[in-house]
C-alpha cells in the first residue's frame, strides 16, 4: 500500500470523531452570525443550537479556508514521510479547494520527492464524505495515492446529490429563488428538488407540494438513478430534521434494499446557505 494519508475539509459534514477514527485529517471552514464577531468551526457550536438560531431570525455567513491552513495541515502530513491526497469541498460552490491546490504547488517546490494531489469533488456535504470513504476504501484495497486519486476523479460525477429545504427563504437569501418565488412558495408549501451538478453548482430541479411529498421525491431519484439497487451504500444528511432522515431512510432501505450507512448533520457551514429542515440524499448513480 502506497504511503499517503487522505486529506479532507470540514464541508464533507462527516462528524470530527468519525474522520479521527478513520485517520482523515480536515481543514475547518468556519461560520459567524451576521452582526456579530465571534467567528466559529463546524464542531464549536452543536448543530441544533445553530439551527434554533437560524429559526430566530439569525443569518449564518460562511468563509473558506485559506491557503495557509492548508499548507500546515499538509505539512504535518509531508513531515512524517508522508504523501497526500485531498480530496476537497466543490470549486463550485467555495475557494476552498483553490486555497488548498495553492498550498499544494507551492509545497511540492519544498518536497520533490514527496507526492501531494489535490483533486476536486465537486461534491458537498455527505456527498463529499462519501468520496472521502469511498477512496478509503480504495487505499485499503491497496491502490496506490495515484490509482485512488483517479478512481475518484473518475465517479465523482457518479456521486449523485439530491436534496430538499424546508424554507425558501434561505434559498432567496443565495440568490437562488426569487423573493417573489419565496414568499408564493412558503405560503403554498411549496417544497423545491434540488441536486449539484457536473460543475459543481446547487442547480433547482423540481418542486413539489408537502414534506411527505419532498421526501418521497428523493427516494425516487434513488430508484431511478442509482448504479447498485440491491445494496448501494447511501448517505443521508440533514439539518435538524432527524424525523425526516429516519423517513427517507426507512422508504429506501423497505423499497430499495438500499443500505443507509450514514445519517448526519448538515453542518453550520453548509447549513448557512441551506436553512434547517434540509434534507440530503447522496449515493452512486448512474450519472449525477
Amino acid at each position: 500500500m502506497d504511503n499517503f494519508i487522505i486529506h479532507t475539509d470540514s464541508a464533507c459534514d462527516l462528524k470530527p470523531e468519525l474522520l479521527a477514527e478513520w485517520g482523515v485529517p480536515y481543514a475547518s471552514l468556519t461560520f459567524r452570525f451576521d452582526g456579530e464577531e465571534d467567528e466559529f468551526a463546524n464542531g464549536d457550536m452543536p448543530t441544533d443550537a445553530f439551527y434554533a438560531k437560524m429559526r430566530a431570525g439569525g443569518v449564518g455567513k460562511t468563509a473558506a479556508v485559506n491557503s495557509e491552513t492548508f499548507r500546515k495541515a499538509f505539512l504535518k502530513s509531508l513531515k512524517e514521510d508522508k504523501d497526500v491526497l485531498y480530496l476537497g469541498f466543490s470549486s463550485g460552490l467555495s475557494t476552498t479547494y483553490n486555497s488548498a491546490r495553492l498550498a499544494a504547488e507551492e509545497l511540492r517546490g519544498q518536497f520533490p520527492d514527496r507526492k501531494i494531489i489535490t483533486v476536486d469533488t465537486l461534491a458537498a456535504s455527505a456527498g463529499q464524505g462519501l468520496l472521502v470513504y469511498m477512496a478509503l476504501e480504495k487505499q485499503k484495497s491497496g491502490a496506490t495515492i495515484e490509482e485512488t486519486a483517479a478512481y475518484i476523479e473518475g465517479i465523482k460525477l457518479n456521486l449523485c446529490h439530491w436534496f430538499t429545504v424546508d424554507d425558501l427563504v434561505y434559498l432567496k437569501r443565495g440568490g437562488r429563488v426569487s423573493p417573489t418565488v419565496a414568499f408564493v412558495g412558503n405560503v403554498l408549501g411549496i417544497k423545491p428538488v434540488l441536486h449539484v451538478d457536473n460543475e459543481g453548482h446547487l442547480v433547482n430541479v423540481s418542486k413539489v407540494r408537502g414534506r411527505k411529498t419532498a421526501v418521497a421525491a428523493l427516494a425516487e431519484k434513488y430508484g431511478a438513478l442509482a448504479n447498485d439497487l440491491a445494496g448501494g451504500t447511501v448517505y443521508i444528511s440533514h439539518g435538524d430534521c432527524m424525523k425526516d432522515a429516519e423517513e427517507l431512510a426507512s422508504i429506501l432501505k423497505e423499497k430499495y434494499g438500499a443500505t443507509v450507512q450514514i445519517i448526519t448533520d448538515v453542518g453550520p457551514v453548509i447549513g448557512s446557505h441551506s436553512g434547517p429542515g434540509t434534507l440530503a440524499l447522496f449515493f452512486v448513480g448512474k450519472e449525477r
